[in-house]
């Protein structure tokens, strides 16, 4: 199965868009989801800060600040084709 980390902040109106839209496309699409919150970590701090949200499917930075739906779709086809 396909691996979708969404790495967010609290407070982040950006974050909670792109989360929303993945839930969303969960059912559809059938992945694994993991969310991580950054906060209170200073070494994810470091890493996803100035990008979030910043959305990896099976370990690759696919997008950062928005996701685009179909491309998301497109990433995860691809990705379940490889598995």
């Amino acid at each position: 199965m396909v691996d979708v980390v969404v790495y967010h902040a609290r407070g982040c109106h950006l974050c909670e868009r792109a989360l929303e839209q993945v839930r969303g496309l969960q059912g559809e699409l059938g992945f694994d989801l993991r969310e991580v919150d950054i906060g209170g970590d200073d070494a994810l701090e470091a890493q996803y800060r100035e990008w979030i949200p910043v959305v990896e499917i099976d370990g690759r930075r696919r997008f950062t600040y928005h996701v685009q739906l179909d491309a998301f779709r497109s990433a995860v086809a691809q990705a379940t084709a490889r598995a």
